[in-house]
């Protein structure tokens, strides 16, 4: 047998890397798998809410004027743009509005409520964005100590062979790996929910904007166009 071979039983594992680091770099590491865990948490939840927000986003491309009883109950992108744009359509154009400034007035009304629920949707992406390019500088944080305490080492026991030197090392190296564990998945995460939320955002609000149209098309209400007169 080869005496230079070091069987696969003999390499630490990742725990037994982390039960012998410094508390320093433990603590890094705690702090870096914490963190992958929330963006991992983060994640599954954006995934589940744009699957969400893209199926009322539909609905709102397909609302019409409902009355608001037929409204309650209901919490979707097509009621928040329908409570936001029927009071606007029911007061009617004024007398010294224009079309094009009634249809402004109803599109603004339609589009906020959207736009705010759209922006709700998109908490926690800030997690994404801090993790992604802070945890590989924290995790090479830890590296940097491990070897610090590695070369100390062998300053106090004035022994360089690599059985001294290694284990410290490989231990430094350990947090550095678990800061790219951390960030690898966060940078791809808020990449792709970046783009997704942007293209969600922009059909939602143009189906806002086609909602508040073919309201201006539609007269309101007889005596709320008195009122309004």
């Amino acid at each position: 047998m080869d005496p230079t071979h070091i069987p696969p039983a003999a390499l630490p594992s990742p725990w037994e890397l982390f039960l012998a680091a410094d508390l320093v770099v433990k603590a890094v590491m705690l702090l870096l798998l914490l963190a992958s865990l929330a963006c991992w948490t983060v994640i599954i939840e954006k995934l589940g809410t744009l699957r969400r927000l893209r199926r009322e986003a539909r609905g709102l491309a397909a609302a019409t004027g409902e009355l608001p009883e037929t409204l309650s109950g209901r919490e979707d992108l097509a009621t928040a743009a329908l409570r936001g744009g029927l009071p606007e359509w029911r007061r009617g154009q004024g007398a010294k509005e224009t079309d094009g400034e009634y249809r402004s007035r109803l599109e603004a009304a339609t589009r906020k409520p959207v736009a705010g629920a759209l922006r709700r949707a998109e908490a926690g992406m800030l997690l994404l964005a801090t993790t992604g390019s802070v945890a590989p500088f924290v995790g090479l944080l830890g590296t940097v100590w491990g070897i610090m305490n590695s070369f100390n080492g062998i300053a106090a026991s004035n022994d360089t062979s690599l059985a001294v030197v290694a284990p410290g090392i490989a231990e430094a190296l350990f947090a550095t790996a678990i800061g790219l564990f951390a960030a690898i998945p966060a940078v791809i995460g808020y990449n792709r929910l970046t783009a997704a939320m942007a293209t969600l955002r922009h059909e939602a609000l143009a189906a806002a904007s086609d909602l508040a149209l073919r309201l201006s098309r539609a007269a309101p209400p007889p005596q709320h166009q008195q009122a309004a007169e």
